[in-house]
């Protein structure tokens, strides 16, 4: 256990109040800093809990004099160095390193560009229907270190970000997936599609041999960068065909996923998957390896799957007015995510989208664009570049910063047998605080119609 007698925090976010609890409970002394003005529920919080802070800047004194500094992940190291060059890097960590030092849990860490969410979720669900002592924490609920700090699970599921993986130590996940990796927050990386591939394989840097790493066989660039490396984990992929590599334990043949593990027969019909899309086939078959490694049965496994459902901003069909399906995918951030989702549905599309771009190369959406999008609606405050790269490909391009004229909009273009598809491909900084209260706004306002 690595000793730490005082720290600072920076952030005020979810990962900054729940590393904030836990240094607190563990009488570790902790003063939190925010460049911002801090909000007046956090503020109370900190107070009360006689925690210290300072807002609308850092002072270098508090990143210079704690023995560890906790990053939250929306901090850029880069930025923060650039205005303070005395500072050490070595200090600086993440809150899931810190979490992890202080938790004996079994650790299982989903990382990747898109998916992670819903194969973390399922995990989850797959464990707790199974009677395993399990939190959900991460990117997805609660903090990780919130959790460590409230409650004593034996197993944690953790989803986690490229920006959470930058600053870590000695994490080490029991057991690792990548669901796939391709371009995104390639601003944060310097533009370097590399630096970011490099910072998602730090999930495995400190496993042992008796862990294990699942990838994505079909994922061009995890197959690539796993031959450069050394893992020294057990190693499993999964695949939509037979045969893929061979580390290969779950695969589809003949519309079934069938698994090698444990050298136990799995075949389960891919009709009985309850979440729709080729990327939902392959969290689901990333789930059930990690609940197959675990020994649970294949009848508990095909029984709790039947009872997931998906989780929210994610594909999710909330409404049909007129014959008319209205789809929020405001979770959908990065061109890869959009493109699962265009390809998702037959019907001709009305797709929303726009924000902040995150360096986004759109190419591989014109095929897409071009066979299924009937009109684009672009939301945000820039919306310049989607139309430069779409106006060719469809009869029908809006731009609105206005979620309210978003869907209104398209309501107005429908027609019954339509998909109204809000899948952003971006940030939503620039007009929201999130992609929930995106997500959310937009099904207010289509509610409204």
């Amino acid at each position: 256990m690595i000793k730490t007698r005082d720290i600072t925090i920076l952030g005020t976010g979810i990962s900054g109040i729940g590393s904030a609890k836990l240094a607190k409970k563990l009488g570790i002394n902790v003063f939190i800093s925010d460049k911002n003005i801090i909000e007046k529920n956090v503020k109370k919080h900190l107070i009360k809990n006689e925690i210290g802070y300072e807002e609308n800047g850092h002072n270098l004194k508090r990143l210079l004099n704690p023995d560890q500094v906790i990053i939250s992940p929306g901090i850029s190291f880069t930025e923060l160095k650039n205005s303070f060059p005395e500072i050490n890097e070595n200090k600086f960590i993440s809150e899931i390193e810190f979490a992890s030092r202080h938790t004996d849990a079994f650790i299982i860490a989903v990382t990747g560009s898109n998916g992670k969410t819903t194969t973390a979720s399922l995990i989850y669900h797959l464990l707790k229907e199974s009677g395993f002592n399990v939190g959900l924490a991460g990117n997805v609920g609660v903090s990780f270190a919130e959790s460590v700090c409230d409650f004593s699970y034996d197993y944690y599921v953790l989803e986690v970000s490229s920006f959470q993986l930058d600053h870590i130590t000695n994490f080490k996940p029991n057991i690792s997936i990548i669901t796939n990796i391709t371009p995104d927050h390639l601003d944060r990386y310097d533009q370097s599609f590399q630096n970011y591939i490099n910072s998602k394989f730090g999930i495995v840097k400190n496993q042992k041999n008796e862990d294990y790493f699942i990838y994505n066989s079909n994922c061009k660039v995890s197959k690539k960068i796993f031959k450069t490396i050394k893992v020294k984990s057990k190693v499993f992929s999964f695949s939509l065909s037979k045969n893929e590599d061979k580390n290969t334990q779950l695969f589809i043949d003949q519309n079934h996923i069938n698994s090698l593990i444990n050298k136990k027969k799995f075949m389960l019909s891919t009709n009985k998957v309850p979440i729709t899309g080729i990327h939902n086939l392959q969290n689901s078959m990333a789930a059930i390896s990690v609940a197959q490694i675990l020994k649970i049965s294949n009848k508990k496994i095909k029984e709790s799957l039947k009872t997931f459902k998906s989780i929210p901003h994610r594909l999710e069909h909330f409404l049909t007015i007129q014959k008319v399906k209205y789809i929020n995918d405001s979770k959908a951030t990065n061109v890869n995510s959009v493109f699962y989702a265009l390809d998702s549905f037959d019907d001709p599309i009305i797709w929303i989208a726009g924000g902040v771009d995150k360096g986004n190369i759109y190419d591989d959406l014109i095929p897409l664009v071009s066979n299924k999008v009937k009109a684009i609606i672009c939301l945000g405050q820039d919306n310049n570049k989607l139309i430069d790269v779409f106006s060719s490909y469809t009869d029908v391009i809006v731009s609105t910063d206005n979620i309210s004229d978003a869907v209104s909009s398209a309501y107005k273009i429908s027609k019954p047998g339509d998909v109204v598809l809000l899948s952003p491909a971006c940030a939503s900084f620039d007009l929201f605080k999130s992609f929930e209260e995106r997500g959310d706004q937009f099904k207010e306002e289509v509610r409204k119609l």
